[in-house]
């Protein structure tokens, strides 16, 4: 490997780079699809832990109170969460979907307030199972 020059310098020929940074192409070529599926797949099981934590805190909120809560802000000022999560998909706290109950027409007319019953993530994107974040 590498040569000599008249005066014993020693180096490394052209070809002898280029089989190097080729077998580095071809590492990172296989590298860099494994590490961004690994990516995806942490940001789906943090998404899942989060909506399974809101959902249960919801469920909470609606024992102890005797209703759902207005929003995910509510749950906030209550200290049920210590601050709504970040969709790990929109990378965004503002994109949640609340879904509010559905209230009967003597219910309305009394003026009761639809609370939240579940929350679901604004993202249109689709899992890597194939189905829409937005569905989970």
């Amino acid at each position: 490997m590498g040569f000599r020059t008249k005066n014993g310098d020693r180096g490394f020929t052209l070809l002898e780079l280029l089989v190097v940074l080729s077998i580095i192409g071809i590492l990172a070529s296989i590298a860099i699809p494994n590490y961004r599926e690994s990516i995806r797949r942490a940001k789906e099981a943090t998404l899942k832990e989060d909506l399974f934590q809101m959902r249960k805190l919801i469920q909470q909120f609606k024992l102890d109170k005797g209703r759902y809560p207005y929003s995910l802000q509510e749950l906030v000022d209550e200290k049920y969460l210590q601050a709504i999560p970040i969709d790990p998909i929109t990378g965004s706290r503002d994109t949640w979907v609340e879904v509010e109950e559905e209230l009967t027409l003597e219910e309305i007319a009394e003026g009761k307030q639809p609370g939240i019953v579940d929350v679901k993530s604004g993202s249109n994107k689709i899992s890597l199972n194939g189905t829409p974040y937005n569905e989970w």
